[in-house]
């Protein structure tokens, strides 16, 4: 059994009036049993750069909107140690928690009976001309991809310092087991287990497909190398930020220092959760 937690950040999805009604009933029934509630609203900030938690003490945060949201919070949280749960009011709901069992779910945080699952995720550089113009972490994934132009980009993949491989590609998606079930695999990346200490590789319609998804271990670091540039290249961040490439711009990435913390109280497994998201079919 996990310590129990008393004191917790709620972030509600901007501009929702459903999640803040939810959110003030949670801040008043966590307040009847003495438990202590601080509710914010999530607000992202454009381009690549990072945003902060409000001030505070907290034992944990809770996210009430989508995976979008869950996400956006997740990276504000890395380096806080601080673990999450999320109350699924969005479409998906793959990192979440079903809103409705909210109670439950919620009493499990404050007895300690919830479990602690340790999650990947990805510190970010991008280098020009000797100098980082652009950095910051990621939880799902990083994608280096074409523009608006159906222009291919070259790109130069490396392993500390080894060569990886090169492509003509529409982009690569560098995924975390997290995010392997997101961008990833729409574009036939792999599923990984999610607590897997690993990072995916996939190209994004590589010409004459000379570059195969691959699975590698977390640590290490990796450079993605914008060789040329026929059109616009851009670097996206969990699908929310961007930031501008140009040719010669290295996109250098590693595992994070400090790991996405969930806090789970729902029993559903794994395989169980990719089966009812339709990840796998029976015929």
């Amino acid at each position: 059994m996990n310590r129990q937690l008393t004191s917790f950040l709620v972030m509600t999805r901007p501009g929702d009036a459903a999640a803040l009604a939810l959110g003030h009933e949670l801040e008043a029934w966590l307040a009847s049993r003495g438990a202590k509630a601080f509710l914010c609203e999530h607000r992202s900030t454009r381009g690549a750069g990072t945003c902060k938690l409000p001030e505070g003490e907290f034992d944990a945060v809770l996210v009430l909107g989508g995976d979008g949201t869950f996400i956006g919070v997740a990276r504000m949280s890395l380096g806080h140690g601080l673990p999450l749960l999320g109350l699924n009011l969005g479409r998906v709901g793959f990192l979440a928690e079903p809103a409705g069992d909210w109670q439950k779910s919620l009493g499990a945080l404050l007895a300690g009976s919830y479990t602690l699952s340790r999650r990947v995720s990805l510190s970010y550089a991008v280098r020009r001309g000797g100098e980082s113009v652009c950095s910051g972490r990621a939880i799902n994934d990083l994608v280096v991809s074409r523009g608006e132009l159906a222009r291919l980009i070259r790109l130069l993949v490396l392993r500390d310092g080894e060569r990886v491989g090169a492509m003509r590609s529409d982009g690569l998606i560098i995924s975390t087991p997290t995010g392997s079930t997101a961008y990833g695999f729409s574009a036939g990346g792999p599923l990984v287990h999610p607590e897997m200490e690993a990072l995916c590789l996939t190209p994004v319609c590589p010409f004459l497909n000379n570059f195969r998804p691959v699975v590698l271990p977390a640590e290490g670091e990796l450079s993605v190398v914008v060789e040329d540039q026929a059109g616009e290249v851009r670097l996206s961040v969990d699908g929310q930020r961007s930031f501008a490439l140009e040719a010669g711009d290295v996109v250098l990435v590693r595992r994070a220092p400090d790991d996405m913390l969930l806090a789970e109280t729902d029993k559903t497994s794994y395989f169980a959760k990719l089966a009812s998201k339709g990840f796998f079919t029976e015929r």
